[in-house]
């Protein structure tokens, strides 16, 4: 006998299981975005309407969600149409491009407001 008894089996998901998944997970995303933007235009009023001082976490953090998205989305469409001739998949190097262009802004936005809250202070 086996002494930790009968091992759990792992299944593979059907199609309609993967598909709720992916809608749900699509609906904490959209979420996700539409909370932390409406928290960043929050905090931005407070900022501009009290003068109060400026909290960078919902800009930072969406900043981040949709980075993240848009990188996965690429690598992974890139690495689905890698091997097929029949797909002319245009484009892609410009979304890299601009990829790249909104990662370098979203840092040079994170280390101007880093400075001016230091200088502030």
């Amino acid at each position: 006998m086996k002494p930790g008894g009968k091992k759990p089996k792992i299944r593979r998901m059907d199609e309609m299981e993967r598909h709720i998944l992916l809608r749900a997970q699509r609906n904490a995303y959209l979420f996700l975005v539409a909370a932390l933007a409406l928290w960043s235009f929050y905090e931005s009023w407070q900022v501009y309407a009290r003068q109060t001082r400026l909290n960078l976490l919902p800009c930072l953090l969406l900043t981040a969600a949709v980075l993240i998205q848009s990188a996965s989305q690429l690598a992974l469409t890139r690495n689905a149409v890698k091997d097929d001739e029949d797909s002319c998949e245009t484009g892609q190097l410009a979304k890299l491009a601009a990829l790249g262009c909104a990662v370098a802004c979203g840092a040079a936005a994170i280390i101007a407001a880093v400075v001016l809250l230091c200088v502030r202070t």
